[in-house]
């Protein structure tokens, strides 16, 4: 036989299909027909035998008609006008009396897929809805929803829908499933399958007959049903119960997602349910398919989000297996942190240390900065664990212990002795670039106390121009100068030799401007220099919030059974861990009765003048934009977070610019920040539980970064939130509360922006304290950018109501 692909493969072919001995012999018949097929899925051009083959599917064996079936639907396209003669053979194929031979003659009729063929398909449709064998009915009903996608444009024939609708009270499960598809594809542009209470209460009953895909598939459409009373609400609950608990993962969950759709105004009922399924879902988790595996951990983190505690006893569970692949590995550990506690601490660490040396290197970091993130509640036994590694003298390991120390010591400041008696020799192994960053910064923030300090970083100016990394380079400018400004003595030679580099030799033009930028502020005199750069670290009196309060479950609600929680495990970055560990959906609503009495459709024209009218007015360019509000609504989102060095930063860029380069300069790199500043009265407000006051705040999406303790003086919190009025630009919403002793009997309101930011200083402080130089009440400082005075008046009026509720 000659080579597979080649012309005379398929003229030889073409004999044989038209030899009269082969097709006298049934099962030679049969294996030329075999041998063009094969010879079809290796990529061979066998279209010119389409007409040898549609004489081949006149035969009784239906192993040849199913094999000449795939060849016709592969090639009608092509041969459009030989299709014809398929359709009588199909068409007699539709009255045989095998009932296996029907469904197989329509099946492969309505793949034909060509338009030209449709007024003879849709008689055989009609008779096969009506067919006494289940398996034609099953695939008629399919049919007629594929023959309305060959022609989308189509009118919809209400004879044909209506008795789709009576066949799902077909006998048969698969038919009933099958209807709901086919109608849900015909009546798409109408809004699909309409669910009523006869047709809810059918399905229900009999959701026990159809398989596992078949359950999913009807608990899906019956969340378009709403019950019209409570007593009808709790009858379909009990006949979901059973469902609830099944043994079949996607069962379950389809169960669990209509649970929570029903119950959305009975948070109880939600968390009753979300509790049963414990079981399965631990199930699921010890299934041995991955991609089940992975999926039923996404979805217990969003469990975990309304029940923190949920899984707590069951820890041991989510040890990881030696042979798991890395992503489930470190979606397990992700678990873990959610579990610590202080019964199960030492036991977690311990198991997270082992994943330390892991052979894989993005688990390994994964480990360590589990272990960071545990270390913000117990921070001794976790700094502990860290040293450890740095002795290991892995690459990759250090690497990840130093980036874990800096986010560490900058939520807990206490921790800075250990972590600087640690750092020793840590240059030597450090070879990327990001752990050679945190090492700077580490160096520059933490110099007075590391004694190697000058040392370490001559080291690194020493071979600077083999440095391939231009973040490393900036980063050595900045912890060069912060370290000359505590120990010049020290520094003074290698900042000189930097400088002198970075300027004369050096090609990139970002790390030249940066020492430029440092040179020329040198000129200006130490104290100037040290008032811009000397390095900034975390107010030991701040605390952070380790985990999060319980959410309420319909911000989650919709994703779950989705990808949306595999999504938000593939986003989950490094720079999500930092600040708060919470976790943010996509299109958070709150859902609350806090939440429900806050107006926001409308915003003040005017400002709060203390209630003895002292208050100073804003420009007329503000109160303008202020004054022009209308009624649509402010939608509040945590959506993207903000880590804690970036709301500094953003928080101080302005007034930093402002003080270095004057007012038309700064406007020039702020135009659209919009700073408010106004006093409200509710002192008693920091004698609450700092978790009330987050949760509270967590229900109308604004997220408290960091608080100090409730007696403290000064008090302070630091907020955020992401605010859009109407179909405007989504702002970034920065604010500060602080308390700083016994109120005096002003209240003020200042608004600013860059027609207004000219008024004088003294005026600004005068109005905004009182006569014994305290603040009223608390004060409250916002930034808003890019500018919206709207939505930042309509902002405030949410944080007065909240405050004043809470």
């Amino acid at each position: 036989m000659p080579y597979l692909g080649s012309e005379q493969t398929v003229k030889e072919l073409q004999r044989a299909l038209s030899n009269p001995n082969i097709q006298c012999d049934q099962l030679r018949y049969r294996n030329t027909v075999l041998r063009v097929i094969r010879a079809m899925s290796q990529g061979v051009d066998v279209s010119g035998l389409f007409s040898e083959m549609v004489k081949a599917c006149a035969t009784v064996d239906i192993v040849q008609k199913k094999l000449v079936y795939i060849f016709l639907c592969s090639y009608a396209a092509l041969n459009p006008e030989l299709s014809l003669l398929v359709i009588n053979t199909l068409r007699k194929d539709c009255q045989d009396p095998n009932p296996m031979v029907r469904s197989l003659a329509l099946r492969n009729m309505t793949n034909l897929r060509l338009p030209s063929l449709v007024e003879y398909v849709e008689q055989p449709l009609t008779a096969g809805l009506r067919d006494r064998a289940a398996c034609v009915r099953r695939v008629a009903v399919l049919g007629w929803a594929k023959l309305y996608n060959l022609q989308p444009g189509s009118d919809i024939d209400t004879g044909v829908v209506n008795e789709l609708y009576s066949l799902l009270r077909d006998l048969d499960p698969v038919v009933m499933v099958n209807c709901l598809r086919a109608l849900e594809e015909i009546l798409k542009e109408e809004g699909g399958v309409a669910i009523n209470k006869p047709i809810t209460h059918h399905l229900l009953n009999r959701l026990k007959e159809c398989d596992i895909w078949g359950q999913c598939e009807v608990l899906r459409y019956l969340q378009r049903y709403k019950p019209k009373s409570e007593e009808e609400l709790f009858d379909i609950l009990s006949l979901l119960d059973a469902s609830l608990v099944s043994p079949h993962p996607p069962v379950m969950a389809a169960t669990l997602s209509l649970f929570l759709n029903l119950c959305s105004s009975m948070p109880s009922v939600s968390l009753a349910a979300l509790e049963r399924v414990c079981g399965p879902l631990l199930a699921a988790c010890g299934s041995g398919s991955r991609e089940m595996k992975f999926t039923a951990l996404c979805h217990i983190q969003l469990l975990l989000r309304s029940i923190p505690g949920l899984l707590g006893t069951h820890y041991k569970r989510f040890f990881c297996g030696y042979a798991e692949p890395a992503y489930i590995k470190q979606r397990k550990m992700q678990v873990l942190v959610e579990l610590v506690n202080d019964e199960n601490v030492g036991m977690l660490l311990d198991e997270l240390k082992g994943y330390c040396t892991d052979v894989n290197p993005d688990t390994a970091q994964t480990a360590i900065s589990a272990i960071g993130r545990i270390g913000r509640s117990y921070s001794d036994k976790c700094l502990a664990i860290l040293t450890g590694l740095l002795g290991l003298k892995q690459d990759h390991i250090t690497s990840a212990v130093v980036q874990t120390m800096c986010d560490l010591i900058w939520v807990c400041p206490r921790c800075s002795d250990t972590v600087c008696s640690s750092l020793e020799g840590c240059e030597e192994t450090l070879q990327d670039s990001q752990g050679r960053q945190a090492l700077l910064w580490l160096l520059s923030v933490y110099g007075e106390q590391i004694s190697s300090a000058p040392y370490t970083l001559e080291v690194f100016i020493d071979e600077v121009k083999s440095e391939v990394s231009l973040g490393v380079k900036m980063e050595l400018l900045t912890a060069t100068m912060r370290l000359f400004l505590c120990r010049p003595a020290e520094t003074q030679d290698t900042l000189g030799r930097l400088l002198h580099y970075c300027i004369e030799e050096e090609t990139d033009m970002c790390v030249r401007d940066q020492a430029l930028l440092y040179y020329r502020l040198l000129h200006c005199g130490l104290e100037e220099t040290r008032r811009l750069l000397q390095a900034r670290r975390s107010d030991p009196s701040l605390g952070v919030f380790i985990g999060h309060p319980a959410e309420p479950v319909s911000q989650w609600a919709r994703s779950f059974n989705t990808l949306g929680p595999l999504k938000e495990g593939a986003m989950e970055t490094e720079s999500a861990s930092k600040g708060s560990p919470e976790h943010v959906t996509s299109d958070p609503k709150p859902d609350s009765e806090l939440s429900n009495t806050l107006s926001c459709s409308h915003t003040e024209t005017g400002h709060s003048d203390g209630g003895n009218g002292s208050g100073s007015q804003p420009s007329d360019s503000s109160s303008g934009v202020v004054a022009s509000s209308t009624s649509a609504p402010l939608s509040l989102s945590l959506s993207p977070l903000l880590t804690p060095e970036e709301f500094e930063r953003l928080w101080l860029q302005r007034r930093v610019l402002h003080d270095e380069q004057g007012f038309e300069e700064t406007k020039a790199e702020e135009e659209d920040c919009v700073w408010v500043e106004e006093c409200i009265e509710c002192t008693a407000i920091r004698h609450c539980s700092p978790q009330s006051l987050q949760a509270t705040m967590q229900l109308v999406n604004i997220h408290t970064l960091a608080f100090t303790p409730p007696q403290a003086l000064p008090w302070r919190i630091y907020l955020y939130t992401h605010a859009q009025h109407g179909t405007s630009q989504h702002s970034l919403i920065l604010g500060e509360l602080l308390y700083a002793g016994p109120a005096s009997p002003h209240e003020d309101l200042r608004v600013e922006t860059e027609e207004d930011e000219q008024v004088e200083d003294g005026d600004a402080e005068a109005t905004a304290e009182g006569e014994d130089g305290e603040m009223s009440g608390i004060k409250v400082t916002l930034r808003l950018q890019p500018g919206d005075a709207t939505c930042l008046r309509g902002f405030i009026s949410v944080l007065r109501t909240v405050l004043n509720t809470h």
